[in-house]
């Protein structure tokens, strides 16, 4: 009965802004509790699946990923997939977590695969859009832009640190409550700009103009800014990447839709064959072909 009430729960956390999650002991180690969500607030005891596994929070926590921290006790695997898929996430992710780590070999520890996952509930429609093809496709297509923009999944904030006081608008009527040099490049896009952390906040229900700096301490919420792009905006482009890769469009038009003229029709042709380079090789990890129409 206690699964029954906090199946119900965790149905009702996109709607409801705090969700507490009393103690539940009643879950079999062979059958996942409900999925773990990061907007949920979980007592000691408290339980929730992740990864393929029973977790049991030991004291008050909120948006902390389990195996992310020692607040979570694993309870050992659950489910009969037994494939590891996050049962909080759209099912059937096609990159692997032994893909992902073979598409970065030397990424910070900070971007972990387990925030990649969390971060899909926010865009179910990403990579889970049209054939297996388009699908595969489409996550290397972001995970090839995300590995050029961050130097193969190494630096998690903007390295020139002369940039960080030119992110302000102060035109925005809501200002940079942050801080006049707060909102320089984070995360597998680089979000910047105070404008970019407003609307991304907005979009994903957290407050990144108040506090940008979750993007450079939360690996989910990161991999969130990363996607909200990539799904939202089309940046100097004419459509949205995601639109681009599931449209049939190509690849080249994500590249135009991240760096548009700084890029593509000649602006830095050596920055776009190192993406595509890097689309290339991901495809073939994932094993489908790239496509067409991969330049800009």
């Amino acid at each position: 009965m206690m699964r029954r009430v906090m199946g119900m729960m965790a149905a009702l956390g996109a709607v409801v802004a705090m969700l507490v999650v009393l103690p539940a002991s009643t879950a079999s180690a062979a059958e996942c509790a409900a999925p773990w969500n990061a907007s949920s607030v979980y007592t000691g005891g408290g339980a929730a699946s992740y990864n393929g596994h029973n977790w049991t929070a030991k004291w008050w926590t909120q948006n902390e990923q389990p195996g992310s921290s020692d607040v979570w006790a694993d309870q050992g695997s659950c489910g009969s997939g037994g494939g590891g898929t996050d049962p909080g996430t759209p099912s059937g992710f096609v990159v692997s977590e032994a893909q992902f780590n073979q598409m970065f070999p030397s990424r910070n520890s900070f971007y972990t695969y387990s925030g990649l996952t969390a971060a899909l509930s926010a865009y179910p429609g990403f990579a889970n859009t049209g054939s297996d093809t388009v699908k595969r496709q489409e996550a290397a297509a972001f995970l090839a832009n995300v590995s050029h923009e961050t130097g193969g999944l190494v630096y998690v904030v903007e390295q020139n640190t002369a940039n960080y006081p030119h992110y302000c608008d102060s035109s925005q009527p809501y200002g940079c409550p942050a801080g006049q040099s707060a909102y320089y490049g984070r995360g597998p896009i680089q979000l910047s700009w105070n404008f970019n952390y407003k609307a991304a906040g907005d979009a994903l229900g957290i407050d990144l103009l108040g506090n940008p700096y979750l993007v450079e301490q939360n690996a989910s919420v990161a991999w969130k800014t990363g996607l909200w792009y990539w799904n939202t905006q089309s940046g100097p482009g004419t459509m949205t990447p995601h639109n681009a890769m599931v449209n049939g469009a190509g690849f080249g038009e994500t590249i135009r839709s991240i760096n548009g003229s700084l890029e593509c029709n000649g602006g830095n042709p050596a920055q776009v064959q190192s993406r595509i380079d890097r689309y290339q090789a991901f495809v073939q990890i994932l094993g489908t072909t790239p496509g067409s129409n991969l330049s800009c």
